[in-house]
């Protein structure tokens, strides 16, 4: 049964959310962070649970506003501090298309060609359709930006980081080829993405209520980085070093989503690159306390509640991960309780409310 959520007079704090994440504050509670919630997830919540009228995105300003307006309710009433939301350039690149076999079945999922890339040579990137950020648009930034309520930040990002869009403009297939017999291509490639992405975040850090970027760039797997480490350290942490730095610049913090086992370049991430907080944990790889314990007195720590214990576990037993987490991770400081990773469709509802409602019940 739910305590809490959904809250009836959310008091959202976006400053000492930031705070508290930056070490500059102590508190007795531990904020609610999140990186992705899956429509599938958040449509029978905004109709149910908040009696709200769904309307899917699309083209047209209309319903642009109308989803936007749910989806700023849906992080206010959760009990988040922020909204977190994304979009990317259009970078094209080929994709494989299937069904999905999760909870919403009339839904397309898509993967990248791991084999075949948009840029195979050199007059695939002359030829290549580069974005200009002159053609962005930037109202859904916007809207959210200019229509939060009251306490409430405004976290945000481009929609893939730097290595995502190396290997899936490349293949990644054809990158780990590409690193031996045409770096210069490689560079090539990571440059013109990374150029983009740092004019883009200018125009993201004009805008008044954001309190924090929060980029997401998947480097590693479950024993490793997906290319070597230093492969990472010539093409890739450069980019998240400027990004990190034009962010600092505008005086808010720089977090990192990155998935897999990222040890191998852990120190370069705090220390060079000068991230602020990291995201995305497994069980498997390290359980977020044990980060926690490693790292947690020079960066945030976000997240971390197992993404199998929310898919699998029932929600009495999410609720009991949810205390451990608060109890242990919370009270350290600098933490922020949430998923391993995102709320993909295949999570219950029913669990992810677990999730937060016990995490507002302890903190607030």
């Amino acid at each position: 049964m739910l305590k809490n959520i959904p809250l009836k007079n959310p008091k959202p704090n976006g400053t000492e959310c930031i705070d508290i994440l930056m070490g500059r504050a102590q508190s007795n509670r531990t904020p609610l962070v999140e990186y992705i919630v899956d429509d599938v997830v958040m449509k029978p919540i905004v109709t149910g649970l908040l009696g709200r009228k769904w309307i899917d995105m699309k083209l047209d300003r209309d319903s642009q506003q109308a989803y936007l307006d749910n989806f700023i309710e849906f992080w206010y009433r959760m009990g988040y501090d922020f909204v977190r939301f994304e979009e990317p350039l259009p970078f094209p690149n080929a994709r494989i298309v299937a069904k999905d076999t999760g909870a919403d079945k009339a839904k397309d999922r898509f993967w990248v060609d791991l084999h075949q890339g948009a840029i195979m040579n050199w007059q695939d990137f002359e030829n290549y359709p580069w974005p200009k950020i002159e053609e962005m648009d930037f109202f859904r930034f916007e809207y959210i930006n200019g229509h939060l309520p009251e306490g409430m930040g405004f976290i945000t990002c481009h929609g893939a980081g730097i290595f995502e869009h190396l290997s899936q403009l490349m293949s990644y297939e054809q990158l780990s080829f590409a690193l031996y017999d045409q770096p210069d291509l490689v560079r090539a490639v990571a440059d013109s993405v990374g150029e983009r992405l740092l004019k883009f975040y200018e125009h993201l850090l004009d805008l008044d209520r954001v309190i924090a970027i929060f980029q997401g760039d998947d480097m590693g797997f479950r024993t490793g980085t997906l290319i070597a480490p230093d492969d990472l350290r010539k093409y890739i942490l450069p980019w998240h070093k400027k990004f990190a730095a034009l962010v600092h610049q505008r005086q808010r913090p720089y977090f990192l989503h990155s998935c897999g086992n990222l040890e191998a370049i852990m120190e370069d991430l705090i220390a060079d690159v000068a991230i602020d907080g990291k995201h995305s944990y497994e069980d498997v790889i390290i359980p977020v306390h044990e980060f926690q314990q490693r790292y947690g007195d020079r960066i945030a720590v976000l997240g971390g509640l197992d993404i199998n214990i929310l898919t699998e576990a029932t929600p009495d037993q999410v609720r009991e991960k949810t205390r451990f987490l608060i109890e242990t991770c919370g009270t350290r400081g600098r933490y922020a309780v949430g998923s391993g990773n995102s709320i993909p469709s295949y999570i219950p509802a029913a669990n992810y409310l677990a999730m937060v409602d016990e995490a507002v019940s302890i903190g607030r």
